[in-house]
């Protein structure tokens, strides 16, 4: 069980390094990093960082180096913030939760676009063999509704 004093210096370590990240890191390798998580240990000397970064593989895995090249300051800014005897090493951690959820629903709403796309097909197919097979002849093309509330079939 992690003890409070553990859960709040994880918390405050992940808010350090994520405005870190987002605000002085000027490498061009680091865009498009959400931290998801920090695990700090229970001796507070090492901190893991769970990083999730959308892109293709080659720019996270680029992503990823330069948040190592760049651990020091981050530490750096991390040791300013927490007060603490030893200011943990940090530990990126690349974590793809968010891109392959992200992938997934873009699957998804390709999926139900399909779907769609082949309900007004048939419904065209449909209504044009309603049109044709008209019992008087007649074809409704709209209804309109009057001020009056009543609905009347108008037909041409």
């Amino acid at each position: 069980m992690v003890s409070r004093r553990v859960a709040r210096l994880s918390q405050a370590v992940r808010e350090v390094v994520s405005t870190a990240i987002l605000f002085h890191l000027r490498d061009p390798r680091i865009k498009s990093v959400t931290v998801l998580r920090v695990e700090v240990a229970g001796d507070v000397r090492t901190a893991k960082v769970y990083v999730s970064v959308l892109g293709t593989e080659k720019e996270r895995a680029l992503c990823l180096h330069g948040l190592n090249a760049s651990r020091g300051f981050i530490q750096s800014k991390v040791a300013d913030r927490i007060e603490t005897r030893y200011t943990p090493v940090l530990k990126f951690v690349l974590e793809d939760a968010v891109s392959s959820g992200a992938e997934e629903a873009d699957r998804i709403l390709k999926e139900l676009e399909q779907e769609r796309l082949e309900r007004e097909d048939e419904s065209a197919v449909a209504d044009s063999h309603e049109d044709a097979k008209s019992e008087d002849g007649d074809v409704v093309d709209s209804i309109d509704i009057g001020l009056t509330g009543d609905i009347a079939a108008q037909d041409e």
